[in-house]
């Protein structure tokens, strides 16, 4: 082998190692969520929800890619790690609650959290 080809394995493995690492983080800051009610106000999304500890406000904006108006029940939120997401505050994912499943499975979409 080449210096080429063992840099790029080794790149490939770090690669790799990286976007495990951040699953597995991302699976410590996950919660269920249970959706009460979702409008659309001047083309923004408006989720209300229950968290785990206090009530929560959703909001996307309807034309983005990733932005769903989801209907009332029980999903598991995944908080992204500070100044990721589309959104300039606090980002979640939401995924539809898989009762069998350890991790999220379905992505639904990205929103902005308010915490009330």
């Amino acid at each position: 082998m080449n210096t080429k080809s063992i840099f790029r394995i080794v790149l490939a493995a770090l690669i790799v190692l990286l976007c495990s690492t951040v699953g597995v983080r991302a699976q410590d800051q996950q919660e269920t969520i249970t959706v009460k009610s979702a409008e659309v106000n001047n083309g923004v999304v408006i989720i209300t929800a229950k968290g785990d500890k206090a009530p929560i406000e959703l909001q996307c904006n309807k034309d983005f890619i990733g932005c769903a108006l989801l209907k009332p029940g029980e999903y598991v939120m995944v908080r992204l790690p500070k100044n990721r997401g589309v959104y300039e505050c606090s980002n979640v994912r939401i995924y539809l609650k898989d009762h069998g499943a350890e991790t999220p499975s379905d992505e639904l979409g990205n929103y902005c959290i308010n915490e009330k």
